[in-house]
């Protein structure tokens, strides 16, 4: 991500808001898709909303792509939360089909369903220990809680993901 179409994008440069959002799009479609299924869509727009009306706020624009990680996971979260009290569930949600490194389609859809059936709580450090590839401190830092919390929901999460796996 170039800092300079972000600090021109920042200033007000259109051309450089719309390439910007471009950019980050894809990428907040998937992390919202990972964390929120089944409000994906919704999660995804308002994410890139905050993104959008934030932007002039945003102090370090080397900073960008740790910024728009935590809007997008807090306002992931925040859905999911929402979807899961108002359409409680067993059923997979729908669409769950994103990135991963499952060798067949497949498998793909597995893993996703398993996710998705994680207490949101647990879903979300391991999509971003496991698909992000951050670090306990990093997902501590996005989630503003303790590492050592982020260690024990990781913990959990590993274990409720194999028993969702294996039924």
């Amino acid at each position: 991500m170039d800092p300079g179409n972000v600090v021109a994008a920042q200033q007000g440069d259109a051309l450089a808001l719309d390439r910007l959002l471009d950019e980050l799009a894809p990428y907040v479609r998937r992390l919202c898709a990972r964390i929120a299924p089944a409000a994906a869509d919704d999660a995804t727009q308002e994410a890139l909303l905050a993104i959008f009306r934030g932007l002039p706020s945003l102090q370090t624009p080397e900073a960008i792509m740790t910024w728009v990680r935590s809007i997008t996971v807090r306002t992931a979260i925040r859905l999911a939360r929402r979807h899961d009290l108002e359409a409680p569930t067993d059923e997979p949600a729908e669409g769950t089909l994103t990135g991963g490194h499952a060798s067949s389609l497949e498998g793909l859809v597995d893993i996703d369903d398993a996710l998705a059936r994680l207490p949101i709580s647990q879903r979300v450090v391991l999509v971003l220990r496991t698909r992000e590839g951050l670090s306990e401190q990093e997902i501590a830092t996005t989630l503003g809680i303790p590492a050592g919390t982020v260690k024990s929901r990781l913990h959990r999460a590993r274990a409720a993901f194999r028993e969702v796996w294996e039924s």
